[in-house]
């Protein structure tokens, strides 16, 4: 006997609604009940052998010539932003499902799952949501090793932040990509569907493996360590300065031609598996003729550490080093640490005696604002100066 074709849902439903109008109907609709039922439950059966005797697909290694998995952290932004105005719009509006959903061509790059962390503006970033992404990004690398990499979306204002401090924190070589947008989601010739693909391309890429944490927007690879936002509207915002960015992501491939020579990731120190905060440091701006009021309120509230953005070479004046050396003089608050970074954007703030005797260290060439996350990551570990200045000169 021949055996009949399978009935679609669809072609099943116009049958039997057509039945009922029918004298015969309702013993045809139990005849042809009790085929979709048999059916039913070899299917089940198949199945149920199937998911039986196949191992777990998340404890396997992808297999030569398979989709890689990608696991998406979605925390809102411009990327997410909703509204027509390229400037006038809310940040943190669409989950990060719905800007998968929206580049269809992702699936032909890789297996993706998203999970929303926090939906909020870039520049109400905090601490408390750093370390969440960290925890999870861990938990994600040691309890899937089928996961090639991970990609953040985030807000623009302070993705460099998040980065740095992840590439501090993260405790794996796999990639992890922030990738964030100039324009929302739905304004005229957005640029996150884009910058999201080429982002799971990356996080997904073998050659992108032990190169720190990144950041792709605008078919370009910026390491964490080097890269800041250098125009407010602008589509390529993202630069590294005179060190230059490390590589594009093309049609074709994803292309590397130089690594951060830094302290990163799966090689750094800094541990927070166990923090539920961070140790309290805060930027001053270097300018003609300051003022020392807010110097003095910060060493009497206690602060943790200050970093300041130096004029030239992170030079401080006068006024401000007096200020400072006043610190010790209040013996129920502990001196802050002092870091010398620089506003200039581009060069090193190096060892000088003056500053040196003084008691301050020297932040190398990180702009300020990841000055102070190195600064609050070492707090975490020692007070010992000689110590403060040797990871400023590793990481």
């Amino acid at each position: 006997m021949q055996e009949s074709p399978p009935l679609s849902p669809g072609a099943v439903f116009d049958y039997l609604r057509a039945l009922t109008y029918e004298e015969k109907g309702y013993e045809m609709i139990q005849a042809v009940a009790s085929r979709l039922m048999a059916r039913v439950l070899t299917t089940c059966v198949v199945l149920g052998l199937v998911a039986f005797s196949t191992p777990s697909r998340a404890a396997q290694p992808s297999a030569p010539g398979a989709l890689p998995t990608v696991v998406v952290l979605s925390t809102g932004g411009t990327i997410a932003g909703r509204g027509t105005s390229l400037t006038e719009y809310k940040a943190g509006s669409i989950l990060g499902s719905e800007l998968v959903e929206a580049v269809p061509e992702i699936k032909n790059h890789a297996n993706v799952r998203v999970e929303q962390i926090i939906n909020i503006g870039s520049t109400n970033m905090n601490t408390a949501v750093w370390l969440k992404l960290a925890s999870r990004i861990n938990a994600i690398f040691s309890e899937e090793p089928a996961v090639a990499g991970i990609v953040i979306t985030h807000g623009t204002n302070t993705l460099e932040e998040t980065a740095y401090f992840l590439n501090l924190t993260v405790k794996d070589e796999r990639p992890v990509v922030l990738v964030g947008a100039q324009r929302p989601a739905t304004g005229t010739s957005a640029d996150g569907p884009l910058n999201l693909l080429n982002a799971i391309r990356t996080a997904g890429a073998p050659v992108a493996r032990g190169k720190g944490v990144l950041v792709v927007m605008n078919e370009e690879i910026n390491g964490a360590r080097d890269v800041t936002k250098s125009n407010t509207y602008r589509v390529e915002a993202f630069r590294s300065g005179e060190l230059g960015f490390l590589g594009y992501v093309d049609e074709d491939q994803v292309s590397f031609y130089r690594a951060s020579t830094k302290r990163h990731t799966s090689r750094s120190e800094f541990d927070v598996s166990k923090l539920s905060a961070l140790p309290k440091v805060e930027i001053l701006y270097a300018y003609a003729e300051p003022s020392t009021v807010t110097i003095k309120a910060l060493g009497d509230s206690g602060v943790d550490g200050i970093v300041f953005a130096g004029t030239g070479a992170g030079g401080l004046s006068n006024l401000e080093r007096a200020a400072i050396k006043a610190f010790g003089v209040n013996p129920t608050n502990q001196k802050p640490v002092v870091v010398r970074s620089n506003r200039t954007g581009n060069g090193r703030a190096i060892p000088r005696k003056e500053y040196d005797a003084e008691g301050m260290v020297p932040g190398d060439n990180l702009n300020p604002q990841k000055a102070r996350i190195l600064l609050m990551l070492a707090l975490t570990k020692t007070r010992d100066l000689n110590e403060i200045r040797r990871m400023f000169s590793e990481y």
